[in-house]
């Protein structure tokens, strides 16, 4: 490619200025991806975290429904009087251009039940308690892991524009810059000879 390049001192101007934006793009990539890095690395840490939660909360929470089923016999009609879940919303945080979700709950009164109070017990009620922390923490899990999700993809991207810059353009800008260089080099010292010998004539 080096070649393809007319050497003049305004292509070699133009060849110096295009290395210093590559060289300064390759460092914000470089500082982009290491940002969005150590964001993922603590994104990493907290799902799994949230996943011993998660397993602890399940194990509780069939215990404690295992335990209505045999006080109350089988609890499947009591369930049927919860209402579906319609209060998750959705928002958004950047990181570094990196679009991440923010998934919220909304928290009901610990004491809102939805089914009646006669021919029930507290073992039901646990039950209903420990699923709900079950909820919470899955709605969180999955906040986190689409999070994780969406930044390995961002730097890989960005690892990807790095590495064009480093092992691509910025070699390529070099060869052109020492190319111009050499070939205008020598250009001063043939034009330097021949007034040498001009003057040297007279």
């Amino acid at each position: 490619m080096a070649q393809q390049i007319f050497p003049t001192k305004s292509n070699l101007m133009a060849q110096q200025k295009s290395l210093a934006l590559a060289s300064q793009g390759y460092e914000l990539m470089d500082r982009k991806r290491n940002i969005l890095v150590r964001e993922m690395m603590q994104l990493i840490d907290r799902a799994a975290a949230i996943q011993d939660q998660i397993a602890a909360a399940y194990a509780e929470a069939y215990a404690a429904l295992q335990l209505a089923n045999v006080t109350l016999g089988v609890v499947s009609g009591f369930a049927h009087t919860v209402p579906v879940e319609n209060g998750l919303s959705l928002d958004w945080r950047s990181v570094m251009g990196v679009e991440l979700p923010m998934v919220k709950l909304e928290e009901t009164a610990p004491q809102s039940l939805y089914y009646g109070l006669g021919g029930t017990n507290s073992q039901l009620d646990e039950a209903y308690r420990k699923f709900c922390q079950v909820k919470r923490l899955t709605v969180e899990l999955a906040e986190v892991e689409s999070s994780v999700y969406r930044l390995a993809q961002a730097i890989q991207k960005t690892q990807k524009r790095a590495n064009a810059l480093s092992n691509i353009m910025i070699p390529q800008f070099n060869s052109n810059i020492k190319y111009i260089t050499e070939v205008l080099e020598e250009k001063e010292r043939e034009d330097f000879s021949r007034l040498k010998v001009i003057k040297s004539s007279f």
